[in-house]
């Protein structure tokens, strides 16, 4: 896949020994994570097909990571088929700003996508990239190219580190309320502050808001 052109203007600071680490723990959980898990994602893929049994129960689409590179990226489906060519239909009622579409009562979503978006459980087929280095447990969120080619140079900076499942976005309060900048600024600020430890301090967190469904 060819990667999406990155003219970024802030630069990470470089921490050698810090990735190196941190792709190690990377691999072993996600790997570990998706031994114990198994069963659960049986249950859950069981769960999609009753509920709509004329899709996959995986979803895959084109995301961006590092420097732009595209890669596949996994989540379980929470949206009816063929969800994709129904966005054109709703882009006027986007309730974000910038280059990024949400709405809070999409009518794609499912009866079961809506508790699997609830609880980020969605989101858990994505230990798969982590297990391929596509993505980290903890990093920016990686975008549609859709929403890169609408990217500033600024905004483009959150694609200079590898992105991750979770981040300082994902345990926010009310994430969904904030904008775009502010989603932005977030992602920047981890660039510049991540280490071992703040990654742990928020996979913590992350766990606690998929328990308390605090932050949707």
């Amino acid at each position: 896949m060819n990667p999406v052109s990155v003219q970024p203007t802030i630069t990470a600071p470089s921490k050698p020994v810090y990735e190196a680490v941190k792709r190690l723990f990377d691999f072993c959980a996600a790997l570990g994570a998706l031994l114990i898990l198994s069963p659960l994602f049986l249950l859950i893929a069981l769960l999609i097909w009753i509920d709509d049994p004329a899709g996959s129960p995986f979803y895959v689409s084109t995301r961006c990571g590092k420097y732009g590179k595209e890669f596949r990226f996994y989540k379980f489906r929470s949206m009816v088929v063929h969800a994709d060519q129904m966005l054109d239909s709703l882009l006027q009622q986007n309730e974000m700003d910038g280059p990024v579409f949400k709405i809070r009562e999409d009518p794609r979503i499912t009866k079961i996508g809506k508790f699997l978006r609830k609880t980020s459980l969605d989101e858990l087929p994505q230990l798969f990239n982590v297990l391929k280095g596509d993505m980290s447990l903890v990093g920016p969120r990686p975008p549609l190219p859709r929403e890169v080619a609408q990217y500033t140079p600024y905004q483009r900076s959150r694609l200079e580190v590898t992105p991750g499942l979770t981040c300082f976005w994902q345990v926010s309060p009310r994430r969904n309320d904030l904008t775009f900048d502010q989603w932005v600024e977030l992602d920047i600020r981890y660039i510049h502050q991540r280490s071992f430890w703040l990654d742990i301090k928020l996979i913590l967190q992350t766990v606690l808001v998929m328990i308390t469904r605090e932050g949707v």
